[in-house]
Protein backbone atom coordinates (compact mmCIF):
# COMPACT_ATOMS: atom_id res chain seq x y z
CA UNK A 1 0.00 0.00 0.00
CA UNK A 2 1.32 3.70 -0.96
CA UNK A 3 1.13 6.47 1.18
CA UNK A 4 1.49 8.91 -1.69
CA UNK A 5 -1.92 7.06 -3.34
CA UNK A 6 -3.70 6.39 -0.43
CA UNK A 7 -4.91 8.06 2.84
CA UNK A 8 -2.99 7.06 6.33
CA UNK A 9 -6.57 7.90 7.68
CA UNK A 10 -10.46 7.85 7.13
CA UNK A 11 -13.45 9.14 8.55
CA UNK A 12 -16.29 6.84 10.18
CA UNK A 13 -19.08 6.75 12.31
CA UNK A 14 -19.26 4.92 15.52
CA UNK A 15 -21.69 4.31 18.25
CA UNK A 16 -21.55 5.78 21.61
CA UNK A 17 -21.26 3.95 24.82
CA UNK A 18 -23.33 4.66 27.97
CA UNK A 19 -27.26 3.79 28.73
CA UNK A 20 -29.43 4.45 26.17
CA UNK A 21 -30.66 6.04 23.99
CA UNK A 22 -27.33 6.39 21.96
CA UNK A 23 -25.52 8.28 19.26
CA UNK A 24 -23.31 8.07 16.11
CA UNK A 25 -19.60 9.96 16.78
CA UNK A 26 -18.03 11.16 13.54
CA UNK A 27 -14.31 9.48 14.44
CA UNK A 28 -10.93 9.41 12.55
CA UNK A 29 -9.80 6.03 12.14
CA UNK A 30 -6.52 5.05 10.53
CA UNK A 31 -5.52 2.04 7.84
CA UNK A 32 -3.39 -0.31 8.33
CA UNK A 33 0.53 0.16 7.50
CA UNK A 34 0.12 -3.18 5.00
CA UNK A 35 -2.67 -5.36 3.87
CA UNK A 36 -2.81 -9.08 5.21
CA UNK A 37 -2.41 -11.52 1.86
CA UNK A 38 -6.17 -12.17 1.35
CA UNK A 39 -7.50 -8.84 2.55
CA UNK A 40 -8.56 -6.27 0.41
CA UNK A 41 -9.17 -2.37 0.98
CA UNK A 42 -12.44 -1.08 -0.68
CA UNK A 43 -13.67 2.73 -0.82
CA UNK A 44 -16.73 2.80 0.19
CA UNK A 45 -19.81 5.36 -2.17
CA UNK A 46 -23.00 5.06 -0.46
CA UNK A 47 -24.27 2.99 2.64
CA UNK A 48 -28.00 2.81 3.07
CA UNK A 49 -29.26 2.48 6.44
CA UNK A 50 -31.61 -0.52 7.84
CA UNK A 51 -33.97 -0.32 11.06
CA UNK A 52 -31.58 -2.22 12.80
CA UNK A 53 -29.02 0.79 12.82
CA UNK A 54 -31.56 3.11 14.93
CA UNK A 55 -32.06 -0.15 17.29
CA UNK A 56 -28.77 -0.06 18.58
CA UNK A 57 -29.25 3.03 19.44
CA UNK A 58 -32.17 3.02 21.13
CA UNK A 59 -32.29 -0.21 22.55
CA UNK A 60 -34.76 -2.18 20.52
CA UNK A 61 -32.57 -4.54 18.96
CA UNK A 62 -32.98 -7.54 20.67
CA UNK A 63 -29.41 -9.08 20.17
CA UNK A 64 -26.39 -7.17 22.54
CA UNK A 65 -23.99 -5.20 20.19
CA UNK A 66 -20.39 -3.69 21.19
CA UNK A 67 -20.13 -0.30 22.13
CA UNK A 68 -18.41 1.90 19.88
CA UNK A 69 -18.58 -0.17 16.69
CA UNK A 70 -18.76 1.20 13.64
CA UNK A 71 -22.34 1.51 12.67
CA UNK A 72 -24.11 0.28 9.41
CA UNK A 73 -23.85 -2.66 7.15
CA UNK A 74 -25.02 -2.25 3.80
CA UNK A 75 -22.29 -0.53 0.85
CA UNK A 76 -21.57 -0.14 -2.29
CA UNK A 77 -17.84 0.15 -2.63
CA UNK A 78 -14.88 0.27 -5.15
CA UNK A 79 -11.38 -2.04 -4.92
CA UNK A 80 -8.59 0.20 -4.41
CA UNK A 81 -5.98 -1.90 -3.31
CA UNK A 82 -5.32 -6.00 -2.90
CA UNK A 83 -3.50 -8.18 -0.67
CA UNK A 84 -0.32 -10.27 -2.01
CA UNK A 85 -2.33 -13.20 -2.66
CA UNK A 86 -6.06 -11.65 -2.86
CA UNK A 87 -7.01 -12.84 -6.66
CA UNK A 88 -10.82 -13.02 -6.53
CA UNK A 89 -10.87 -9.27 -7.88
CA UNK A 90 -9.02 -6.45 -9.12
CA UNK A 91 -8.35 -2.53 -8.24
CA UNK A 92 -11.67 -0.96 -9.70
CA UNK A 93 -13.74 -4.10 -9.28
CA UNK A 94 -17.54 -3.00 -7.86
CA UNK A 95 -18.20 -4.64 -4.76
CA UNK A 96 -20.10 -5.17 -1.63
CA UNK A 97 -19.14 -7.05 1.63
CA UNK A 98 -21.49 -10.04 2.78
CA UNK A 99 -24.17 -9.20 5.77
CA UNK A 100 -22.83 -12.04 7.97
CA UNK A 101 -19.11 -12.51 7.65
CA UNK A 102 -18.92 -15.31 10.14
CA UNK A 103 -21.08 -17.64 8.08
CA UNK A 104 -20.66 -17.09 4.11
CA UNK A 105 -22.29 -20.19 3.76
CA UNK A 106 -25.23 -20.11 6.17
CA UNK A 107 -24.72 -23.40 7.39
CA UNK A 108 -23.48 -22.95 10.87
CA UNK A 109 -25.36 -24.66 13.55
CA UNK A 110 -23.34 -23.64 16.56
CA UNK A 111 -22.95 -19.68 16.47
CA UNK A 112 -24.60 -17.49 14.84
CA UNK A 113 -21.31 -15.96 13.04
CA UNK A 114 -20.06 -12.12 12.82
CA UNK A 115 -23.01 -9.61 11.37
CA UNK A 116 -21.69 -6.30 9.55
CA UNK A 117 -22.53 -3.27 12.01
CA UNK A 118 -21.95 -4.82 15.75
CA UNK A 119 -18.05 -4.46 15.91
CA UNK A 120 -17.44 -3.73 12.13
CA UNK A 121 -19.79 -1.57 9.74
CA UNK A 122 -19.70 0.29 6.85
CA UNK A 123 -20.45 4.17 7.78
CA UNK A 124 -16.91 4.91 6.55
CA UNK A 125 -14.70 6.03 4.00
CA UNK A 126 -12.52 2.68 3.61
CA UNK A 127 -12.71 -0.70 5.23
CA UNK A 128 -10.83 -3.74 4.89
CA UNK A 129 -12.45 -7.18 4.77
CA UNK A 130 -11.20 -10.41 3.63
CA UNK A 131 -11.88 -11.21 -0.48
CA UNK A 132 -13.90 -13.87 0.61
CA UNK A 133 -16.43 -11.63 2.15
CA UNK A 134 -17.17 -9.74 -0.91
CA UNK A 135 -19.55 -10.12 -3.91
CA UNK A 136 -19.16 -8.13 -7.39
CA UNK A 137 -22.93 -5.61 -7.28
CA UNK A 138 -24.73 -5.62 -10.32
CA UNK A 139 -23.28 -3.72 -13.32
CA UNK A 140 -26.28 -1.67 -14.54
CA UNK A 141 -26.61 0.25 -10.66
CA UNK A 142 -25.32 3.07 -9.00
CA UNK A 143 -23.58 3.12 -5.85
CA UNK A 144 -27.06 4.38 -4.22
CA UNK A 145 -28.69 1.10 -5.81
CA UNK A 146 -26.21 -1.31 -5.07
CA UNK A 147 -26.13 -0.39 -1.45
CA UNK A 148 -29.43 -1.50 -0.62
CA UNK A 149 -29.04 -5.07 -1.64
CA UNK A 150 -26.78 -6.93 1.38
CA UNK A 151 -29.02 -6.87 3.63
CA UNK A 152 -32.91 -5.41 2.66
CA UNK A 153 -32.46 -7.62 -1.08
CA UNK A 154 -30.71 -10.77 0.30
CA UNK A 155 -33.91 -10.30 3.36
CA UNK A 156 -36.40 -9.71 0.99
CA UNK A 157 -34.80 -12.91 -1.59
CA UNK A 158 -34.48 -15.27 1.68
CA UNK A 159 -37.78 -14.19 2.88
CA UNK A 160 -39.64 -14.98 -0.35
CA UNK A 161 -38.34 -18.75 -0.39
CA UNK A 162 -35.44 -17.57 -3.29
CA UNK A 163 -38.74 -18.03 -5.65
CA UNK A 164 -38.68 -21.80 -5.24
CA UNK A 165 -41.88 -23.55 -6.12
CA UNK A 166 -43.97 -20.53 -7.84
CA UNK A 167 -47.51 -21.07 -9.00
CA UNK A 168 -49.34 -18.77 -11.28
CA UNK A 169 -51.63 -17.24 -8.28
CA UNK A 170 -48.59 -16.52 -5.24
CA UNK A 171 -49.45 -13.73 -3.42
CA UNK A 172 -47.10 -12.11 -0.93
CA UNK A 173 -48.17 -9.58 2.49
CA UNK A 174 -45.56 -7.26 2.87
CA UNK A 175 -46.33 -5.47 6.42
CA UNK A 176 -45.06 -1.81 6.26
CA UNK A 177 -43.52 0.37 3.89
CA UNK A 178 -39.56 -0.03 4.68
CA UNK A 179 -36.74 -1.44 2.83
CA UNK A 180 -37.04 -4.85 3.21
CA UNK A 181 -40.70 -4.84 2.01
CA UNK A 182 -39.83 -2.37 -0.75
CA UNK A 183 -37.29 -4.45 -1.84
CA UNK A 184 -39.66 -7.80 -2.10
CA UNK A 185 -42.23 -5.35 -3.94
CA UNK A 186 -39.63 -5.17 -6.14
CA UNK A 187 -38.86 -8.99 -6.34
CA UNK A 188 -42.32 -9.80 -6.73
CA UNK A 189 -43.32 -7.65 -10.05
CA UNK A 190 -40.46 -8.94 -11.79
CA UNK A 191 -41.53 -12.66 -11.13
CA UNK A 192 -45.09 -11.77 -11.93
CA UNK A 193 -46.04 -12.56 -8.12
CA UNK A 194 -48.84 -10.52 -6.26
CA UNK A 195 -47.80 -8.12 -3.71
CA UNK A 196 -50.07 -7.04 -0.84
CA UNK A 197 -48.20 -4.43 0.80
CA UNK A 198 -49.94 -2.41 4.22
CA UNK A 199 -49.18 1.37 5.47
CA UNK A 200 -51.10 3.60 7.76
CA UNK A 201 -50.32 5.87 5.54
CA UNK A 202 -52.67 5.95 2.58
CA UNK A 203 -51.02 8.72 0.42
CA UNK A 204 -47.84 6.39 0.68
CA UNK A 205 -50.04 3.51 -0.25
CA UNK A 206 -51.04 5.59 -3.19
CA UNK A 207 -47.70 6.24 -4.42
CA UNK A 208 -46.33 2.62 -4.36
CA UNK A 209 -49.64 1.72 -6.72
CA UNK A 210 -48.19 3.39 -9.04
CA UNK A 211 -45.28 1.09 -9.16
CA UNK A 212 -47.12 -1.97 -10.92
CA UNK A 213 -51.08 -2.80 -11.52
CA UNK A 214 -50.05 -6.39 -9.62
CA UNK A 215 -49.65 -4.26 -6.28
CA UNK A 216 -52.65 -4.03 -4.02
CA UNK A 217 -53.15 -2.07 -0.66
CA UNK A 218 -54.33 -1.72 2.65
CA UNK A 219 -54.32 0.96 5.18
CA UNK A 220 -53.85 -1.25 8.51
CA UNK A 221 -55.43 1.76 10.48
CA UNK A 222 -58.68 1.79 8.78
CA UNK A 223 -58.78 -1.84 8.70
CA UNK A 224 -57.61 -3.24 11.39
CA UNK A 225 -58.28 -6.64 10.37
CA UNK A 226 -55.43 -8.56 8.49
CA UNK A 227 -56.73 -11.23 7.83
CA UNK A 228 -60.06 -10.29 6.44
CA UNK A 229 -58.49 -7.78 3.92
CA UNK A 230 -55.90 -10.21 2.80
CA UNK A 231 -59.22 -12.41 2.30
CA UNK A 232 -60.72 -9.90 0.42
CA UNK A 233 -57.90 -9.31 -1.75
CA UNK A 234 -56.80 -12.66 -2.71
CA UNK A 235 -60.71 -14.14 -3.53
CA UNK A 236 -60.80 -15.74 -0.11
CA UNK A 237 -57.45 -17.61 -0.43
CA UNK A 238 -55.25 -15.70 1.56
CA UNK A 239 -51.57 -15.27 0.89
CA UNK A 240 -48.58 -17.62 0.23
CA UNK A 241 -46.17 -16.26 1.72
CA UNK A 242 -46.05 -13.43 4.96
CA UNK A 243 -43.35 -11.08 5.24
CA UNK A 244 -43.82 -10.39 8.76
CA UNK A 245 -41.63 -6.87 9.97
CA UNK A 246 -43.38 -6.19 13.08
CA UNK A 247 -42.80 -8.82 15.71
CA UNK A 248 -44.51 -11.75 17.55
CA UNK A 249 -47.65 -10.17 18.10
CA UNK A 250 -49.26 -10.55 14.76
CA UNK A 251 -48.41 -14.14 14.83
CA UNK A 252 -51.94 -15.64 14.84
CA UNK A 253 -53.48 -12.71 12.20
CA UNK A 254 -50.81 -13.66 10.26
CA UNK A 255 -51.22 -17.29 10.70
CA UNK A 256 -54.89 -16.87 9.36
CA UNK A 257 -53.66 -14.26 6.58
CA UNK A 258 -52.45 -17.33 4.97
CA UNK A 259 -53.76 -19.92 2.27
CA UNK A 260 -55.20 -23.17 3.13
CA UNK A 261 -51.92 -25.35 3.32
CA UNK A 262 -48.10 -24.68 2.28
CA UNK A 263 -47.64 -20.87 3.72
CA UNK A 264 -44.77 -19.57 5.19
CA UNK A 265 -44.43 -16.97 7.23
CA UNK A 266 -41.24 -15.13 7.12
CA UNK A 267 -39.97 -12.85 10.81
CA UNK A 268 -37.87 -10.68 9.69
CA UNK A 269 -38.70 -7.12 12.04
CA UNK A 270 -39.07 -6.48 14.94
CA UNK A 271 -40.89 -2.69 13.91
CA UNK A 272 -44.18 -3.74 16.76
CA UNK A 273 -42.37 -3.56 20.14
CA UNK A 274 -45.62 -5.38 21.65
CA UNK A 275 -45.65 -8.71 23.81
CA UNK A 276 -47.21 -11.83 22.34
CA UNK A 277 -50.18 -12.02 24.32
CA UNK A 278 -51.67 -15.17 21.75
CA UNK A 279 -52.45 -18.32 23.06
CA UNK A 280 -49.87 -20.71 22.11
CA UNK A 281 -52.57 -23.24 21.46
CA UNK A 282 -52.47 -20.96 18.22
CA UNK A 283 -49.53 -22.99 16.85
CA UNK A 284 -51.92 -26.01 16.09
CA UNK A 285 -52.40 -24.10 13.21
CA UNK A 286 -49.13 -24.15 11.94
CA UNK A 287 -49.56 -27.83 11.53
CA UNK A 288 -53.18 -27.79 10.45
CA UNK A 289 -52.25 -25.83 7.49
CA UNK A 290 -49.27 -27.57 6.73
CA UNK A 291 -47.72 -24.22 7.12
CA UNK A 292 -43.43 -22.97 7.82
CA UNK A 293 -42.30 -20.03 9.86
CA UNK A 294 -38.97 -19.60 9.37
CA UNK A 295 -36.37 -16.65 10.79
CA UNK A 296 -34.79 -14.62 8.44
CA UNK A 297 -31.23 -13.42 9.42
CA UNK A 298 -30.79 -11.90 5.84
CA UNK A 299 -28.99 -14.77 4.07
CA UNK A 300 -25.62 -16.78 2.75
CA UNK A 301 -23.23 -15.42 0.23
CA UNK A 302 -24.74 -17.82 -2.20
CA UNK A 303 -28.09 -15.76 -1.75
CA UNK A 304 -26.62 -12.71 -2.62
CA UNK A 305 -25.29 -13.86 -5.55
CA UNK A 306 -28.20 -15.08 -6.91
CA UNK A 307 -30.79 -12.17 -5.89
CA UNK A 308 -27.85 -10.02 -7.69
CA UNK A 309 -28.18 -12.20 -10.91
CA UNK A 310 -31.86 -12.12 -10.40
CA UNK A 311 -31.61 -8.27 -10.80
CA UNK A 312 -29.56 -8.33 -13.22
CA UNK A 313 -31.38 -10.30 -15.61
CA UNK A 314 -35.06 -8.74 -15.16
CA UNK A 315 -33.30 -5.38 -15.23
CA UNK A 316 -34.83 -4.74 -11.80
CA UNK A 317 -33.79 -0.35 -11.13
CA UNK A 318 -33.87 0.15 -7.40
CA UNK A 319 -34.05 4.11 -7.74
CA UNK A 320 -37.45 3.61 -7.01
CA UNK A 321 -36.85 2.62 -3.30
CA UNK A 322 -34.73 5.32 -2.36
CA UNK A 323 -36.78 7.06 -0.94
CA UNK A 324 -33.66 10.12 0.17
CA UNK A 325 -30.47 10.40 -0.19
CA UNK A 326 -28.11 11.98 2.53
CA UNK A 327 -24.52 13.59 2.32
CA UNK A 328 -21.74 11.68 4.89
CA UNK A 329 -21.71 14.91 6.82
CA UNK A 330 -25.32 14.57 7.25
CA UNK A 331 -25.16 11.43 8.24
CA UNK A 332 -26.93 12.21 11.85
CA UNK A 333 -29.96 13.70 9.87
CA UNK A 334 -30.64 10.44 7.97
CA UNK A 335 -30.75 8.59 10.96
CA UNK A 336 -32.97 11.13 12.80
CA UNK A 337 -35.43 10.63 9.34
CA UNK A 338 -35.25 6.73 9.69
CA UNK A 339 -36.47 6.96 13.36
CA UNK A 340 -39.13 9.61 11.92
CA UNK A 341 -40.53 6.64 9.66
CA UNK A 342 -41.65 9.24 7.05
CA UNK A 343 -39.66 7.31 4.50
CA UNK A 344 -41.25 4.64 1.92
CA UNK A 345 -38.37 1.91 1.65
CA UNK A 346 -34.33 3.11 1.72
CA UNK A 347 -32.26 5.90 3.15
CA UNK A 348 -28.85 5.64 1.24
CA UNK A 349 -25.85 7.71 2.75
CA UNK A 350 -23.33 8.95 -0.21
CA UNK A 351 -20.05 9.10 1.04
Amino acid sequence: MSSTTLPQSYKAYRRTAGPYPRTIELTTEHLPPSLSPKDVLIKIHAVSLNFRDVGMLDGRYPIPVAEHGITASDCAAEIVATGSEAHKFKVGDRVSPCFNIGDLSGRKRDSVGEMLGDKIGVLAEYAVFHEDVLVKIPRNMSWEEASTIPCAGVTAWTALNRLRLLDEDTSVLLQGTGGVSMFALLICIAAGITPIITSSSSAKLESIKKLSPLIKTFNYKTHPNQAEQVKALTDGKGVDIVINNTGAASFPEDLESLRTVYGTISLVGFLDQKKADWDPSTLLGVMIKSAKIQGIRVGSKSDFEEVNSFLEEKGVKLDTIIDRIFQFDDAKAAFDYLVSGNHVGKIVIRV
